[in-house]
C-alpha cells in the first residue's frame, strides 16, 4: 500500500514516518526545498524523541521518501493525507488556504481513485470544501475521476508522538462511503491487530471530535489554574486539592496540574477555532471562552508574584529562566508562557538569562537577543535575583541547593510548575513561590 503525506511539519512527518514503520510505502511532500533536502539526508526540522532515528531507518529501507512534487507523490497512491498548517486568522478562525490549495493540486494531478484525507486540524465543514476544491480542479481539466474525502484527526502529544501514533488510545476516521472505509481499514490494519480501537463515524463528527477533545483537556487545565488562584487567596495548597479530586475515577488525575498556563501548537489554536465556530453557528460556547480568558491571565501569574515580592520594582534586577518550550521533550514555543513572562519582565526593566535543553535556537528565532542565552542551567544562575522555573524538564527537578546558593545573588525561586517542595526550599534558605501553594517564608 502506498500513501502520500502533504506537509512535513509535526503532524505530517510523524504520521508519514510511523506509517512507514508499519510497512506502508510513504512519500512525504513539502514546498520547502531546503527542508526536503535535509530530510533526504536524515536531518529533521523538529525535536521529537526517537523521530530522527525512525526517519533515517525507514528512508534507508526505501519505505519513506521525500519530494517537493505533489504530482510525483500521487503516482500509485491509495491515500493522500493533507497535513499542512491551519494557522489562526486574526479572528481566531482556522486559515484553510493551505489545505484547500493542496486539495486543488490533488484534483489537478490525480489520475486514479484515491481517498483524500484531512489530517490537519480543521473546523466542521472543511471536508466539503476539500471535496469541492478537488472537483473544481477536475472540471477545469475536463475529467471526472472518482475519489472520496475522509477526516482522520490526529491526537498526538508533543514529546510522546511516536508512542501515541503507534499505540493510540483510539483512531478516529470520518467517512461517507463504504469504499473509503474499506481503504482506511486496510491502512490501519496493523493497529486493529494490536487491539487499538478504530472508530468510524460521519465526517462532521470526526472533525468536531478533535476540537472537542483538545478543548476538554484545555478546560481541565484552566479550571485547575483558576482553583490554584483561589488557593493563593484562601491559603489552601492546590497540590493537595489535586490529589483529593484526582482520586475520583470520574475526574481522574490527568491534566489537573496547576501551572503557568498552557501553550503549544494545538490547545490555544483549537480553543480559539472552536469558539469562533460556535459563535458563527449562533451558539457561543461561554465555558470555552472562559477557558481561554483564564489561560491568558495565568501566563502572567508568575510575573505578578515576582512584582509582589520585589514591591513592584524590578528595574535593574536579573532573573534566570529554566525552560522555554511550552512543555518538556519538545522545542515548540508556540504560545509558550515563557514568552509572555520574558516580555513582561523586560518591559519592567529587568534582565533575563535563559536556558532550555532543546529550545534555545527556537527562542533565538522567536525573540532574538532581548535575553541572554546561557550554555547550561548553572550558568543561567550566576548573580541573578531570582530563578523562574517555567518548563518541568527532568534535569531541573532535583536542584543542587549548594550550587544555587553559591551562584545566585538572591535566593528567590518562582516555580511555575510546582515541582519543588516549599518546606525543602525553606530549609535550604530559599524564598519560594509556587502556583496555588501557601508561602513558607
Amino acid at each position: 500500500m502506498k500513501i502520500s503525506i502533504v506537509g512535513t511539519g509535526y503532524v505530517g512527518l510523524v504520521t508519514g514516518t510511523c506509517f512507514a514503520e508499519t510497512g506502508v510505502d510513504v512519500v512525504c511532500v513539502d514546498i520547502d526545498e531546503k527542508k526536503i533536502e535535509n530530510l533526504k539526508k536524515g536531518i529533521i526540522p523538529i525535536y521529537e524523541p526517537g523521530l530522527e532515528e525512525m526517519v533515517q531507518r525507514n528512508a534507508g529501507k526505501n519505505k519513506l521518501f521525500f519530494t517537493t512534487s505533489i504530482k510525483e507523490s500521487l503516482k500509485d497512491s491509495d491515500v493522500i493525507f493533507i497535513a499542512v498548517g491551519t494557522p489562526p486568522d486574526e479572528d481566531g478562525s482556522a486559515d484553510l488556504q493551505y489545505v484547500l490549495g493542496v486539495a486543488g493540486e490533488v484534483g489537478q494531478y490525480m489520475d486514479h481513485y484515491m481517498v483524500v484525507v484531512t489530517k490537519s486540524t480543521v473546523p466542521v465543514g472543511t471536508a466539503e470544501k476539500v471535496r469541492k476544491a478537488v472537483k473544481d480542479a477536475q472540471e477545469k481539466r475536463g475529467v471526472n475521476i472518482p475519489y472520496d474525502v475522509a477526516s482522520n484527526p490526529e491526537f498526538l502529544k508533543e514529546g510522546n508522538a511516536i508512542e501515541d501514533f503507534l499505540r493510540p488510545d483510539r483512531i478516529v476516521v470520518g467517512v461517507d462511503s463504504e469504499e473509503a472505509e474499506k481503504v482506511m481499514t486496510r491502512l490501519y490494519k496493523p493497529f486493529i491487530l494490536n487491539n487499538h480501537p478504530l472508530l468510524f463515524m460521519d465526517i462532521t463528527s470526526a472533525e468536531l471530535t478533535k476540537y472537542a477533545a483538545n478543548s476538554m483537556l484545555a478546560t481541565k487545565i484552566s479550571f485547575m489554574n483558576d482553583i490554584s488562584n483561589l488557593c493563593d487567596i484562601v491559603g489552601a495548597d492546590v497540590t493537595m486539592v489535586r490529589k483529593g479530586i484526582g482520586s475520583d475515577s470520574r475526574i481522574g488525575n490527568k491534566f489537573i496540574y496547576a501551572g503557568a498556563g498552557y501553550g503549544g501548537s494545538c490547545f490555544p489554536k483549537d480553543v480559539k477555532a472552536l469558539i469562533k465556530t460556535s459563535f458563527e453557528k449562533g451558539h457561543p460556547l461561554s465555558i470555552l471562552q472562559a477557558v481561554e480568558d483564564v489561560n491568558d491571565r495565568q501566563k502572567e501569574v508568575l510575573v505578578k508574584k515576582i512584582m509582589k515580592h520585589f514591591k513592584g520594582e524590578i528595574k535593574g534586577l536579573t532573573f534566570a529562566m529554566w525552560g522555554l518550550s511550552f512543555k518538556p521533550n519538545t522545542d515548540d514555543m508556540r504560545e509558550a508562557p515563557s514568552i509572555v513572562i520574558i516580555q513582561k519582565l523586560i518591559e519592567a526593566g529587568a534582565k533575563v538569562k535563559v536556558y532550555d535543553p532543546v529550545a534555545m535556537h527556537e527562542c533565538q528565532r522567536k525573540i532574538g537577543d532581548i535575553v541572554t542565552y546561557a550554555k547550561d542551567a548553572n550558568e543561567a544562575l550566576i548573580d541573578v535575583d531570582g530563578l523562574i522555573l517555567v518548563t518541568e524538564w527532568n534535569e531541573f527537578r532535583i536542584p543542587n541547593y549548594k550550587v544555587l546558593e553559591k551562584l545566585m545573588k538572591q535566593k528567590n525561586v518562582f516555580d511555575g510548575r510546582n515541582i519543588y517542595e516549599p518546606k525543602e526550599m525553606k530549609e535550604n534558605g530559599f524564598v519560594y513561590y509556587g502556583i496555588g501553594r501557601p508561602e513558607i517564608n
